[in-house]
Order: structure tokens, then sequence, then C-alpha cells
């Protein structure tokens, strides 16, 4: 594990731990005391002094890239040249010319790649998914996204500091619109053209512990609609520092029924749960769809609805390994999400609808 940040000790330490797959062998954090803690909290064997000596070590099968969007490569090109399979958090890299770089590179080394885009793993969207495809709502008419968050707020944290300079691709619309939209169109499919408007209505952000004040052209808002490769009609609207009232709500229309989607919650802490709801017919009210019990594969536990989608992901790609397979997202996905979202900042600049192409990766 190269970092040892919030989200590492939130979710990847934790979801470690709970899989019996998996074995946290080395640390190693520019911050010797905290590499240092983690290693005496979770019983990791080797605290490491460099990130070189880390990925070469013979005890390290897969290397987990934990700093932040603007420190990725380093981290994921070390383990690859090392010949060892990586996961890197997404967003990939801030820069699209190279994230596509590492993706040829993992491909030239023949190592596994896996990239932090978990949602599309959780159990509700795997069986929404399955929804579409068994025909629940029959051919689909359209699909309504609405994503809000208390985060990102003119008022962050020193520790949210990085988030800020729209250089680091780290705001709400990097990091959360890239998160729903590979969650969204894992189950509906892929637009093959949008429009989109990004905002920045922030302009000044303070930092609470200090006071300090930093500009920042950085959106905190993203309004995208196009259609999906079948026709269907996308709506989208990702917002950050919504005060009261945030959450998801999807809603996906069909010749022959519908589909909602809600969560009280964009990040998900404990109860923070999906809730499916669908009819058939005309007029019929939505009745809740409970998501069946074969969807979890994970062992039981109190963690929070946001690690227990982490914890899918590394199911995954421990089946993956197992089996052959490969059903975890990797870094093909995330080049595919770093086009679109460039493609939104393309079409809000020019006021101009974009076509995307097929992925090809």
């Amino acid at each position: 594990m190269i970092g040892v940040g919030n989200w590492a000790k939130h979710g990847h330490l934790r979801v470690l731990a709970l899989l019996p797959q998996y074995v946290v062998t080395a640390v190693y954090s520019q911050r010797r005391e905290a590499s240092a803690d983690i290693a005496r909290e979770y019983g990791v064997k080797h605290v490491m002094q460099t990130v070189d000596d880390l990925v070469n070590h013979p005890e390290v099968d897969l290397v987990v890239v934990l700093t932040t969007a603007p420190q990725h490569a380093d981290g994921v090109r070390a383990a690859i040249a090392a010949g060892k399979h990586v996961y890197c958090e997404w967003p990939l890299t801030p820069d699209i010319h190279a994230s596509k770089e590492l993706v040829e590179r993992a491909r030239t080394a023949n190592v596994r790649h896996i990239v932090g885009l978990q949602r599309r793993l959780a159990p509700h969207n795997r069986y929404v998914r399955d929804l579409i495809r068994d025909g629940f709502i029959g051919k689909l008419r359209s699909v309504r996204m609405h994503v809000s968050m208390n985060y990102f707020q003119a008022r962050r944290s020193n520790a949210l500091r990085w988030t800020v300079p729209p250089e680091n691709f780290s705001s709400v619309i990097a990091i959360y619109a890239g998160h729903f939209l590979d969650m969204l169109f894992a189950s509906t499919g892929w637009p093959d053209n949008i429009v989109a408007l990004l905002v920045n209505q922030f302009k000044e952000v303070s930092i609470v512990e200090t006071g300090e004040i930093i500009p920042t052209t950085t959106p905190d808002q993203m309004v995208l609609s196009g259609r999906l490769a079948d026709g269907a009609v996308l709506s989208v609207h990702i917002e950050g520092g919504k005060r009261n009232g945030s959450g998801v709500q999807i809603d996906i229309t069909g010749t022959e029924g519908d589909l909602r989607i809600t969560n009280r919650s964009a990040f998900g802490n404990i109860g923070d749960d999906y809730i499916v709801e669908g009819a058939h017919g005309d007029n019929v009210p939505l009745q809740r769809l409970p998501v069946p019990a074969a969807y979890d594969r994970l062992p039981a536990s109190e963690l929070p609805s946001a690690v227990l989608e982490l914890a899918e992901l590394y199911a995954a790609y421990a089946n993956d390994v197992r089996d052959g397979t490969r059903t975890a997202p990797d870094f093909s996905d995330a080049l595919r999400m770093h086009r679109l979202i460039d493609a939104a900042v393309a079409s809000s600049e020019t006021g101009t609808r974009v076509a995307l192409a097929a992925s090809t990766d």
C-alpha cells in the first residue's frame, strides 16, 4: 500500500482486513510515522523506506496506490516497472495523456490493473443492470440521475485542500461524477453524444483550520444531457456543497415499466443503503424490489455502505485472479471516463454537442 490517508484508513485497510483473500504485507508513506502507526494497528509486517523498496519486495503481489491524484502516476509506473499487478484510486491521473500512457505501460508489461470505480459493482447496481437486461422495464426510453452532497462547499478542511486547484482533477465533478456516471452506465449503457454545462459557483474556498482564502475556477456543478447508444434520453445533474437534502435519485423509464434507485447519501455511511423500486403498466405505484441475497458476496460485517462497495471491488478482483476473468474495472475504464469528462468540459466551453466514440481500449 502506497499512501495512508483518510480513505486508506476508512476504506481500504478495513476492507482488506475483512476479506480472507488478502494480507496487507507492506506499507509506504512519505510520512514515516503514519506508516508505522498503520503497521502497528493493522499488523502490517513491513514499513518500507521507499516506493521502489515496496514494489520490489518479494511478498508483494498487488501494489495499491492511494496517494492524491497528481501523485498516482509515479506509484503506478513503479509498480508496472517491477512487474507487479496494480490498483489505483480514481481519478487515475489528472491528465488524460498520462492515463493513456499508464494503460499502454500496463499492457506492454502484461500486468493486471484495477481502478477504484467500485460503485458499478455494488449489489444494487448489478441487480438493476440485470433487471434492465432481463426486460423488467421493456425497451429503455429515458434515464435521469441527480447526485448531490454536502461536501465541496466554499469552506473545506485542510485535508481537502488538494481538491481546490483545477489542475489536480479532484473536484466534485472529477471524483463524484466519475464514480456515479460509471455506476449508471454500467447498468444502462453509455451515451453516444452529450451536451454539458459545468459551473463554478464557489469562486473562493476558505480553509477552516487557517482561514486562508484560495481563488478557484474548479466547477462545483455539472448538468449533462445526451442520448444513450440505444436511443434513450439521458439527463444528469451533479452538485457539490448542497446544504440539506442531498443524496442520489435515479429514474429509469422503459416501454413497459419504471425503476427508481435512491439513497439518502452520495457517500454512504452505515445504514445508507440503496433502495430499488419498480413498477409495470400505467399509473401503478412503485413497489420496493429488495436486492436478492445472491448479489452480496461479502463476509458479514458492520462496515459502512461506501466501504462495502470497495470490498465488492476487491472481491471481484480476487475472483478474476482465481478464475482468469476480468470483471473488475481497469485502467481502460478510467480512460473512457476521463474522455467523457473531458468531452463535457469541451461541450461546456464551446456550447456544442459532442459525439463520443465507442470505447476501443
